[in-house]
């Protein structure tokens, strides 16, 4: 089985080393291939700007591109176009792969005040960003409306991992502020989170076309500094005064991942907790 991942950067690679490591062949498209392992077979494409070509007997696709900047003009470049131009290749090859998965975020829901989110809540994102998000899932599925290909969203929450560790250093280096009102952050381990790319492309029963992935935590935010602190020795950060401008940030929502885990998908770190104890004792990378 051949499998493509357009956007093979540090989730795509290990996307990709998980699938070389299960038998496949694994192609990766990225602006710099040179720097991918040996294990992918890397393959120069700016997909922001031009429609790649692609190898002719792909079985998966797996989308995994980010935006270089947090900039709406960024997003819409690399997700709406990214998504476009591959979409454009396949039909242009007359390829149809099984599966194709596009990497999106649950950026894509408001502030929900708390309450819990999954995949029957509606999109109704506020930021850019979600918005760019849902337009770029409303193309892949209307581009794949009446074919043979099992278009699949993976709506991430934020990923912690190896090379992602902004958090941890905040609080060690005291810059780390608790928001003054409560407010829960929806996490995911990089590894966790390309298991289940791995996962949902290549089970055998046919997979949902929306799949929320997140740890089976929504921490409260201020729990998960004090919790670092305390992993790590620091001073427990400060709390933020109601209204300051360190107070602002994302809104409240706690994200279900039960559709997921209903497929059987089994979390190598259930929670923060586990996920962030692995990266401070150096044990953030595993490949199978």
């Amino acid at each position: 089985m051949t499998v493509l991942i357009a956007g093979c950067g540090d989730l795509g690679t290990e996307v990709g080393l998980r699938m070389a490591a299960a038998g496949h062949e694994v192609v990766g498209l990225r602006r710099s291939p040179q720097k991918l392992p040996g294990e992918i077979r890397g393959v120069f494409a700016d997909l922001s700007v031009a429609v790649p070509e692609l190898p002719e007997d792909v079985d998966i696709v797996v989308v995994a591109i980010a935006a270089d900047t947090s900039t709406e003009e960024a997003y819409r470049a690399a997700y709406l176009n990214g998504v476009k131009n591959v979409l454009d290749a396949l039909e242009r090859q007359s390829i149809q792969p099984q599966r194709i998965l596009f990497v999106s975020s649950t950026a894509v829901y408001k502030d929900s005040g708390g309450a819990v989110v999954d995949e029957s809540t509606p999109t109704e994102p506020t930021r850019f960003s979600g918005k760019v998000l849902v337009e770029a899932e409303d193309l892949l599925f209307s581009r794949t409306r009446g074919t043979a290909t099992q278009p699949i969203s993976l709506r991430l929450g934020g990923i912690y991992g190896p090379g992602r560790t902004r958090l941890i250093d905040q609080v060690r280096n005291g810059k780390a502020v608790i928001p003054a009102q409560p407010r829960h952050t929806n996490r995911v381990h990089r590894d966790d989170a390309a298991a289940m790319i791995v996962h949902l492309t290549t089970m055998e029963a046919s997979p949902d076309s929306v799949y929320v992935g997140v740890d089976d935590h929504a921490a409260e935010m201020g729990d998960v500094m004090r919790f670092l602190a305390a992993e790590m020795g620091c001073p427990e950060p400060p709390t933020a005064a109601p209204g300051d401008a360190s107070d602002a940030g994302p809104g409240d929502k706690r994200c279900s991942n039960a559709r997921l885990r209903a497929t059987g998908f089994d979390f190598t770190f259930p929670t923060y907790k586990e996920g962030y104890r692995a990266l401070l004792a150096g044990e953030g990378v595993r490949h199978p």
